[in-house]
Formats: structure tokens, C-alpha cells, sequence
């Protein structure tokens, strides 16, 4: 085994791998649903439900995460959740039909619902938290890296190569992933074994499954607007009978009483509104520059991949950025920031140059991904160590479901941006209202982070807040 240093550098970047994988994964396959669908002899449109199916096992399975690694022990889980993941993806490559395709990619799923939560417990039981702005940098990064990494890298199988490539790519990263795993992660459990709620799982399955496939479903003309709208006021039901139930038992598998912590519950209100409008902007973005610009995939690759490198810049100036601000002052005013480069893809046109774009998307890229890092860190400034594994799964339920709600709200606003201008094909001038909407959410967002403390995860980033201030600070 390794010293604590090497674990705490060596540790965040196994999980952000791990993440790397599963968003790299889960945008990669749209560029190349066309050609899929070709070699399967099916409908385009039939094949969406290789993503939905994807997300649907992600929601339903995140829930049953936490308590797992309490049970058997975090290493064990998250090495056999790349195991399953790693699988899945042989299986999507070896599919030969849409039915084997959807039960390999939900078997991704199952992976991927394991993988990420519980690497993330990892890093929040592991890493100091005088250290965890450090680690959770490197964890945001692929969050925003992987999906502007997927249209072109995808783009590119897909013409010099089979499609089944898009997912062998997975196999040498998830033996890597395992072997790390063995040596770097420590096999933590909790401290008490709580039991299974398994009316909750039951219930919350149910609801998650129903409102990401209902909102994954949205303006995809996949169903009907009945059962789409049925998908998602059945999910909703069960969450308020999920709701009720957890008035009943004493350990529900998601514990929403964890909202009474400010910093968490300002992070899961405000991530999710920031979430919403980031999640929209991979969807956005290469519509826009490949059908309302006429640029080719790889071109319109090249300019969103600025994204990506903003964000590893961002890592880079992350800690000391934080340190020197703290963190509500960033929340606040990065997510005005955010807004402004959110609305400002909407004065975008085909005769905008290309290099100002990329410049415009470089910056962007980074003051998303620092408010990325500032969210996941801040979050779990005030959960005790007993309930960090709960706190875990509630936020990453969270960041699941609106992230697909924010590529709903995408689809969305464009089919309305259609009806408004009487079309029903995309165009240059179809765009701007759907950033202008999007850019709305990140707005309401600033205004959930105003009424956070000065100090709030003073603790975690640093940051010393001079006496005057400190002396307003409010009740918990």
C-alpha cells in the first residue's frame, strides 16, 4: 500500500477515470447512432433507446449505492461495479440486435449507478477535508470533459472504424481501473449496518425511472405526448407516496431530512439549476454549429472540445481561487458568470468566426467546471461521517436527474423555437431562445446561494473570513 500523500493524489483520479468513462461513454454514442442503426437494420429513432435505457438502470440502481458500500465495503463495490460496467460494455459490442443492445446498455447501467456514487464515498472518507477542494477538482473535470470529448472522438470511430469500437475503448481502461483500484483504495465500510429499505428502493426506482425516461423522452416524438406526460406524473406520484413512506421507518434509502444542512441543501437546489442549464449545452451546442451552422462533426468537435479545456485549466487555479474567495462569493458571482457565457452562445451566427467561439467556449468552459468543483465540495461541509453515505447518494441522485432534465429542457425549448417560426427543420435563427431560457436557470441559481454564511466550508477550502464579517454569520 502507498502513503497517505500518494493515496490522496493517486485516489481522485482513479474515481475521476472511472467517471471519465462512464460521460465519455454516455455521449459517445449519439454521434454514432445513425451508422448503429444502419449495421442493426432499425429505425434511428427506435435506437434512442439505447440512451434512455442507459439512464433509466443509472436512476434506478443509484439509490441502492450507498448502502451497498456501508454492507460490503467501498473498494468491493466500486471494483465490481467497473467489472460490470467494463462487461456491459463487451456485451454493446458484440450486440447484434436493438433488444441485446438496450439489455448490455442497461447493464452499463447497473455499472455505472455503483461506479461513480461510490468513488466519490471513497474521496469523502479518505481525503482530508482541508484537501478535498484538490480532489473533487480533478472529479468535476470529467463531468465536463467527457461530453464535448464525445461527439468527435465518436464522430471519428465511427468513419475510420467499426462502431464497436465506441465501446471496446472501455475494456483497457476498466482492467486499469480494477488494478488501481486493488492497491490505491482503501475497503471502507460503515459503522453501523443499517437495513434495507426496500419499499423505498422500490418506490424511488419507480419515480427516478419515470421522470428521467419521461424527461429523456421529451420532443424525441420516440412515444406519445400521453404516455411521456404519463412517465413523468407517474414518477412524481411515486415520489410523493416515497415521501410519505419515509414518515414511517427510521433509515429511508434516501434521506431527505438531510436538507436541514444549509450547505448541502443550497448545493443540491442551486447544483440543480446550475445542472439544468449545463446539461443542456452538449445537447445545444454541436446542434447548432453542425444544423444551424453547416460545420462538420469534426469541425463543430474542434470548437466545442474549448469547453474541455477550460475546465483543465481550471484545475490548475481551483484551490487557490477558492482559498483567496471563498466559497459563497463564488457560488454567487460565478453563477452570474455562468449566465452571461450561457446567453452568450445565443449571439452566436453562421458569420461569428470560429476562433471567437473557441475563445468564448474556453472561458466558459472554465468558470463552469470551478462552479463544479465549488458545488461537489461545499455539499458536504457539514454532513457528519455517519451520514456521509446517504448525503452521497441523495446528491447523486440529484446530479442524474437533472442533468437529463437540463438536455429535456434543450429539446424543449427548440421545438418551441420551430413552432414560434413556423419550421420543422432546425435552423441558424432556432438557437438563441433555448440559451436565453437555459441561461435563466444558472440566474435563480445565484439567488439560492445568497443566503449561505461567509464562512460556510471554511473548513474545507481555506479561506480565513475577516472578524466583522464573521460576526453576521447565520444560524445553521
Amino acid at each position: 500500500m502507498s502513503d497517505a500523500p500518494t493515496r490522496n493524489i493517486i485516489t481522485p483520479l482513479i474515481v475521476a477515470c472511472a467517471l471519465f468513462m462512464e460521460q465519455l461513454d454516455g455521449s459517445i454514442i449519439a454521434t454514432a447512432l445513425p451508422t448503429i442503426s444502419r449495421s442493426l437494420h432499425t429505425d434511428p429513432l427506435h435506437l434512442n433507446l439505447a440512451i434512455t435505457s442507459y439512464l433509466f438502470s443509472l436512476a434506478v440502481f443509484i439509490p441502492l449505492s450507498g448502502w451497498l458500500a456501508d454492507r460490503v465495503g467501498a473498494r468491493t463495490i466500486f471494483r465490481a461495479a467497473i467489472i460490470v460496467f467494463t462487461i456491459g460494455s463487451l456485451a454493446c459490442g458484440f450486440s447484434n440486435s436493438l433488444l441485446t443492445l438496450i439489455l448490455s446498455r442497461m447493464l452499463q447501467g447497473l455499472g455505472g449507478a455503483m461506479m461513480v456514487p461510490v468513488g466519490r464515498l471513497v474521496l469523502l472518507r479518505t481525503i482530508p477535508k482541508s484537501q478535498l477542494v484538490d480532489a473533487m477538482a480533478w472529479v468535476a473535470a470529467p463531468a465536463l470533459i467527457g461530453p464535448v470529448l464525445g461527439p468527435p472522438i465518436g464522430g471519428f470511430i465511427v468513419t475510420y472504424a467499426s462502431w464497436r469500437w465506441i465501446f471496446f475503448v472501455n475494456l483497457p481502461i476498466g482492467v486499469l481501473g480494477v488494478l488501481l483500484a486493488t492497491f490505491y483504495i482503501d475497503d471502507i465500510r460503515g459503522r453501523t449496518r443499517e437495513p434495507l429499505d426496500k419499499m423505498g428502493f422500490i418506490l424511488m426506482g419507480l419515480s427516478l425511472a419515470g421522470m428521467v425516461f419521461g424527461f429523456e423522452t421529451v420532443g424525441r416524438h420516440l412515444l406519445p405526448t400521453e404516455a411521456v406526460i404519463g412517465f413523468i406524473i407517474g414518477g412524481i406520484i411515486c415520489f410523493f407516496v416515497y415521501l410519505w413512506h419515509t414518515k414511517r421507518i427510521q433509515h429511508p434509502i434516501i434521506d431527505l431530512s438531510l436538507l436541514k444542512y444549509q450547505t448541502y441543501r443550497a448545493s443540491i437546489v442551486g447544483g440543480s439549476l446550475t445542472r439544468i442549464g449545463i446539461g443542456a449545452m452538449p445537447f445545444l451546442l454541436p446542434l447548432m454549429l453542425q444544423y444551424g451552422f453547416g460545420l462538420t462533426p469534426a469541425a463543430s468537435g474542434f470548437i466545442t472540445f474549448a469547453s474541455a479545456a477550460g475546465a483543465i485549466l481550471m484545475k490548475i487555479c481551483a484551490t487557490p481561487v477558492i482559498r483567496a474567495i471563498g466559497f459563497k462569493p463564488i457560488l454567487v458571482f460565478n453563477s452570474l458568470i455562468n449566465a452571461v457565457f450561457l446567453a452568450g452562445c445565443a449571439l452566436f451566427t453562421p458569420e461569428t468566426p470560429h476562433s471567437g467561439i473557441f475563445v468564448f467556449l474556453l472561458i466558459g468552459g472554465f468558470f463552469r467546471s470551478l462552479q463544479f468543483t465549488a458545488l461537489n465540495t461545499i455539499a458536504f461541509a457539514e454532513i457528519p461521517t455517519a451520514l456521509l453515505s446517504r448525503a452521497n447518494t441523495f446528491y447523486n441522485m440529484m446530479q442524474q436527474l437533472t442533468l437529463s432534465l437540463g438536455v429535456a429542457v434543450g429539446a424543449f425549448l427548440l421545438n418551441l423555437s420551430l413552432s414560434w417560426h413556423k419550421q420543422t427543420s432546425l435552423g441558424a435563427n432556432d438557437f438563441w431562445p433555448a440559451f436565453l431560457g437555459i441561461s435563466v436557470m444558472s440566474l435563480l441559481a445565484a439567488i439560492n446561494f445568497l443566503p449561505l454564511p461567509a464562512h460556510a466550508g471554511a473548513e474545507m477550502s481555506g479561506h480565513v473570513v475577516p472578524a466583522k464579517e464573521s460576526e453576521h454569520k447565520d444560524p445553521m
